[in-house]
This record gives C-alpha cells, sequence and structure tokens, in this order.
C-alpha cells in the first residue's frame, strides 16, 4: 500500500513538471483603464478643408495696355476704391481735359445767351406796355416780342448743348476709369501678376488667364470642407464643430457650421461628398490665412462625463478583453455602447470604472481565457 502512494505522488510529480515546462508562456499585452471622461458623437471631412475668404476677387483691367502705375505691392492692406493699377492713358486725361474746357465755354456761352434773352423778354413787355399806352407802334412792340422769342429759343439751344458737353465730360471719364484697377472692397492684396511697363490683355472668351491682382477680405475667414454623403442628413448648420489645421500642430479651435451645401458633388473615382462650411467663433485667435488646410469635426452628440473606453479597443460585435489581474487572464466580455467617435467610445454596460481592457487585441494569442503579462 505505500508503494502505491509513493508511484503516485511520483506520477503526480512528473505531471506537475511535465504541465509546468510545457505550459504556454503569458502572451504580452498592452492595457488601457475604463475611465470617465467626455465623449462627442463626430462626423468629419473626407478629404483636406480648405480656409477660404468670403470675399476674394480676382481683379483685371477692363482694357488691354501697358502698366503706367502700380502703387501697390503684395501683402499690401487697401481700402474699398483705393487705386490698385493704372494703365497708360494719357490720351484720355488730355481728352477729359479738352471735354472740360468745352463744357466750361458751353456754359459760358449758355449764360451769354440767356442774358440776352432776359433783356429781350423786358424790352418786349416794356414795348407793350407803352402800345397799351398809345406811346409806341404795334409794329414795334410785335418786333420785340419776337426778339425775345428768339432769344430764350437760342438760350434753351445753348443750354442743351451745355448738357451734351457735360455728358461728354462723363463718357471721357468712364472711358478714363477703364483703364484703372480699383479695389471694389477693403482687403488685402494677395498676389500682383504684373510689373510696372509690362502689357496686360484682358482674357479670351472661355480661357481663364491669372487676374492681374488677387485681392483678399481677411476679415471674413471660413473652412469649406467635404463629408460624406451618408453624413450629411444629420449635420445642420448651427451644430459646433472642432476645427484643426495643419499649420497649428496638436491643436483645434471651436467653431460651428454656419452652411451644408443643398447638393451632392460627384467626382470621378471619389465618393460623393457634400460640401459644408464652418466658422470659427474666435478667427483671431486662430491666426488665419487663406489657403490653410484645414479639418471639420462636426459634434453631432456630446457627453461631458461618462464612462469611456478608446474605440480601437473594442471588437466587432462589441466585445472587449477585460484583464483579471488575480489570475493573470483575459475574459471576452460584450459591453453595451452610447455614442461614439474615432478616438472614444461611450460604455453604458459590460464593464466597470477602473477595469482594465486589452488595447493590444491585434497579438497572437489574444483570446478568451488566455494568461496574459501586462506589458
Amino acid at each position: 500500500m505505500k508503494r502505491i502512494a509513493i508511484i503516485a505522488a511520483l506520477v503526480v510529480a512528473v505531471l506537475a513538471a511535465v504541465w509546468f515546462f510545457s505550459r504556454p508562456e503569458p502572451v504580452a499585452v498592452t492595457l488601457v483603464t475604463a475611465e470617465r471622461g467626455p465623449v462627442a458623437a463626430t462626423v468629419s471631412n473626407t478629404r483636406a478643408g480648405t480656409v477660404d475668404a468670403c470675399r476674394r476677387a480676382g481683379l483685371s483691367p477692363a482694357l488691354g495696355g501697358q502698366i503706367a502705375s502700380l502703387p501697390v505691392k503684395d501683402g499690401d492692406r487697401v481700402e474699398a476704391g483705393a487705386l490698385l493699377l493704372e494703365l497708360w492713358n494719357a490720351d484720355l486725361k488730355a481728352e477729359l481735359t479738352l471735354s472740360e474746357r468745352d463744357a466750361r465755354a458751353a456754359r459760358s456761352r449758355a449764360r451769354e445767351a440767356c442774358v440776352t434773352a432776359d433783356v429781350a423778354k423786358r424790352d418786349a413787355e416794356r414795348l407793350t406796355k407803352l402800345r397799351a399806352d398809345k406811346l409806341a407802334s404795334e409794329e414795334a412792340a410785335d418786333q420785340a416780342e419776337g426778339r425775345a422769342q428768339s432769344t430764350a429759343a437760342a438760350c434753351a439751344a445753348v443750354e442743351d448743348a451745355t448738357r451734351v458737353a457735360d455728358a461728354r465730360v462723363d463718357v471721357t471719364k468712364a472711358q478714363l476709369e477703364r483703364t484703372q484697377l480699383r479695389a471694389p472692397f477693403a482687403g488685402v492684396i494677395a498676389e500682383i501678376n504684373g510689373e510696372l511697363g509690362e502689357f496686360v490683355t484682358p482674357s479670351p472668351v472661355g480661357i481663364p488667364t491669372p487676374p492681374t491682382v488677387d485681392l483678399i477680405d481677411a476679415s471674413c475667414l471660413y473652412i469649406s470642407a467635404p463629408i460624406d454623403e451618408v453624413d450629411a442628413p444629420r449635420v445642420r448648420a448651427g451644430l459646433p464643430a472642432r476645427i484643426s489645421l495643419d499649420a497649428f500642430a496638436n491643436r483645434s479651435f471651436p467653431g460651428r457650421v454656419r452652411r451644408v451645401a443643398p447638393y451632392v458633388l460627384d467626382q470621378e473615382k471619389q465618393a460623393r461628398t457634400v460640401e459644408i462650411e464652418a466658422v470659427f467663433d474666435d478667427a483671431e485667435e486662430a491666426g488665419l490665412l487663406a489657403g490653410y488646410s484645414a479639418d471639420v469635426e462636426v459634434i453631432l452628440d456630446e457627453r461631458a462625463d461618462t464612462l469611456r473606453l478608446p474605440t480601437s479597443v473594442i471588437l466587432p460585435g462589441k466585445t472587449v478583453f477585460v484583464y483579471d489581474e488575480a489570475t493573470g487572464t483575459i475574459a471576452s466580455r460584450t459591453v453595451e455602447t452610447g455614442i461614439s467617435n474615432w478616438e472614444f467610445t461611450e460604455v453604458l454596460n459590460g464593464v466597470e470604472n477602473g477595469d482594465r481592457v486589452v488595447s493590444s487585441i491585434d497579438r497572437e494569442g489574444v483570446v478568451d481565457g488566455a494568461s496574459v503579462k501586462p506589458e
């Protein structure tokens, strides 16, 4: 009997040794902790957005000609109506001077004719009274009346000629203005495509050419970004947004959606998208420049303090691997989730605050019940 007990003990010891030396090594895993924090349901643009100006004008002279004056340069801030460029127009300026002098001479002739008409009118009235008193002949009175009417007509004709001369001045001024390029609104000169003395020509019909002056209203900037058509029905004007710029790494700026395009863009070999526009809550703080690339994350719903896990640790079927520190193993659990984004997901049920969950879910050996070693 004693021999049997010894043999059984030896068998157990051998089996334990075999198990100990053949047991699988614990899988090294990384863990994250379920904790409370903010979670937002968001949608983002599918391709990089762009910082655009509310008003941006590519300006060119209406006429072709040689640049005679270029009082601005790239980066200058100008007021509305400021002269940006002027073509050679000495001939039109001389013609304007001539037209103005013609108009002045016409006004002088009009004054002369009208004074003569006024004198003739008074003579006619005086002779008419003398005729009534039998102190002037009927013939003299009739002649005076005729001269009064004639000189009045001459006065009217010269006044009409004065108005024609003034209109000719306006026509010349309009022709002169076509050689001058002025700012339609206050803004910043983004680029000038031309130098003093160079010739510029208007764009031929149907053939776009670079504008001579690119003017940007930097006081009003917004983000234009495409979102997937699937997400478009959930986005509306007024929703809050987070805006990030490549020029400002690791920073985001609060903003809001100001417009959702009422149509879908269909671009070849690309998903159909809807263009949205977002503005900064404080554009001056962002220090924007038109043309920056930008991303817009529209916040559809938000929880300020809720239990959350990184979205990447939740497997299809809404399962996670929870680490049991007492046994050194992991167990698969199904979780109930709420709102989520690419970074965090709200967890309503299935894990508790402080539970440690496997984040290295793609490693070999990470299965339900596996023995693991936290890294």
